[in-house]
């Protein structure tokens, strides 16, 4: 097999065969599976090379149909440019490129009603070229248009390329919209292997992120919160500690450890759309992200990637974790606990208070009340915890990565490893652990935090004396 097709990655549901080209069929089952569950994207290539095979891919997908590329000045320039001569090669028609000339675009709505407007004076098929914002603003806007679209990635930088849902900034919050994954993708690792290494570190926090939501659905299983869905588990976190397993390399741009990477984020977004939500990828530590997103926190006047901020939330709910561990629940007072749980009418008044003044003024009361439970329900999960708390614990400690190893890891590929380095200060994160909690309905290790009355001790022991992030007085 030649050089060009070393890694190469071809899945086509259904499909014929793209030319006539041999490829690797290693470890291939898992990747395959996971496309087969994927009710939305049809055709995924990864490989070393692969740009040119945009244009059969697009034929095969939209026999027909006219192409626009959609891309911001950078993405048009690292590859826009290529593709669209493939497909003109390929005698595929094109309309003008539509291209963001914002240096500073974001995944914000305005920049999807630009793109929505524009695709609904003709009938393209968009082709959409770059990184996580080109993919998500291009998402969204080719739903509301009422088609579906091509996605060339540039970048390991997140999880969303093949996600069910774009993470759009609309309102002052940043909100998962409802809408499909691509209809096919292609990344191409020459391209992507050459990424800004910031991006590359942001992609690698995002799946690293993986392990501790995984840690959050695993409680929310065995508290009866919300099950595990073994399709989109399986999917998730069957190759993800290979996929996270050299740092090193990711930060160096090999091509191999860049191929799992890509592969690992691939299944993360396959994963969702199997199960129509952002659970098999999202826990506590995306909370933090959407906080400050929502909270429209900048560094030195500079959006933060995703990525870094999910960096800081990782580790952050590594740390937690490690002090829950060492908690012997066995030993839980549930009568105790359930003794300051408040009711229904307390919390309603204390979740408006927490956000008064904000742009989300009743964000916290929306989704607490979605997954309140009365002091009765509380006392069963917490029963459930101290009876099971042996087995939870070693199912929790058999998924999770001890804070001092993801911390090494993630300053390996570069990406964010305190708070500081974000613009977030101690004092803001340990408020971070509180407030987070409030913004989303999803069951996760701050539930328990709050549900067991332990929170602020737990907190203590991670910013008071001798804590990870001491606070000085």
């Amino acid at each position: 097999m030649g050089q060009a097709n070393h890694f190469l990655r071809q899945l086509i549901i259904n499909e014929l065969p793209l030319g006539n080209h041999r490829y690797q069929i290693k470890n291939m089952s898992r990747v395959e599976d996971a496309l087969k569950a994927a009710d939305e994207t049809r055709a995924l290539i990864i490989g070393s090379g692969v740009l040119n095979q945009v244009a059969e891919l697009f034929q095969q997908q939209f026999p027909g149909k006219q192409a626009v590329i959609v891309a911001d000045s950078i993405g048009n320039k690292i590859a826009g440019d290529a593709v669209s001569n493939a497909l003109k090669n390929a005698g595929i028609e094109q309309l003008p490129p539509f291209i963001y000339t914002d240096p500073h675009i974001y995944a914000e709505y305005s920049y999807v009603e630009q793109l929505e407007a524009s695709l609904k004076e003709h009938q393209a098929i968009p082709v959409a070229v770059g990184s996580g914002t080109i993919n998500d603003l291009t998402k969204l806007a080719s739903h509301l248009a009422g088609r579906r679209y091509v996605c060339v990635a540039t970048a390991a930088s997140m999880d969303g390329y093949t996600a069910f849902g774009a993470s759009i900034t609309a309102n002052g919050a940043k909100q998962t919209f409802n809408c499909p994954a691509p209809q096919a993708c292609l990344a191409d690792i020459d391209i992507i292997s050459k990424a800004p290494a910031d991006m590359t570190a942001s992609g690698y926090a995002d799946l690293f992120a993986k392990i501790t939501a995984g840690a959050d659905w695993i409680l929310a299983d065995s508290l009866g919160a919300e099950p595990i869905d073994k399709n989109a588990w399986s999917i998730v976190q069957g190759g993800l500690h290979d996929a996270l397993s050299n740092p090193e390399g990711v930060r160096a741009g090999d091509p191999q450890a860049i191929e799992q990477l890509v592969e690992g984020l691939m299944l993360g977004g396959f994963a969702m759309q199997s199960s129509k939500s952002s659970r098999p990828a999202s826990g506590a530590e995306h909370q933090f992200s959407h906080l400050w997103n929502m909270e429209n926190h900048l560094n030195n006047g500079e959006h933060i990637s995703h990525g870094f901020q999910v960096s800081i939330g990782t580790i952050a709910i590594s740390a937690l974790y490690g002090v829950i561990l060492k908690t012997p629940l066995d030993q839980l007072d549930v009568a105790q606990s359930c003794s300051q749980w408040p009711d229904a009418e307390a919390l309603a008044k204390e979740s408006l208070q927490i956000f008064e003044g904000t742009d989300f003024p009743e964000i916290g009361l929306q989704e607490t009340k979605a997954k309140y439970g009365n002091a009765e329900k509380v006392a069963e999960q917490l029963t459930t915890l101290k009876n099971n708390w042996s087995e939870i614990r070693n199912k929790l400690s058999n998924q999770l990565v001890p804070y001092e190893e993801a911390k090494r890891r993630l300053q390996l590929v570069g990406a964010p490893t305190e708070p500081e380095q974000i613009g977030i200060s101690r004092k803001r994160l340990r408020e971070t652990f509180i407030r987070a909690q409030y913004i989303r309905r999803r069951f996760t290790v701050l539930d328990l935090a709050v549900r067991t009355g332990y929170l602020n001790q737990w907190l203590d022991e991670l910013f008071g004396k001798g804590g990870i992030w001491e606070i000085s007085e």
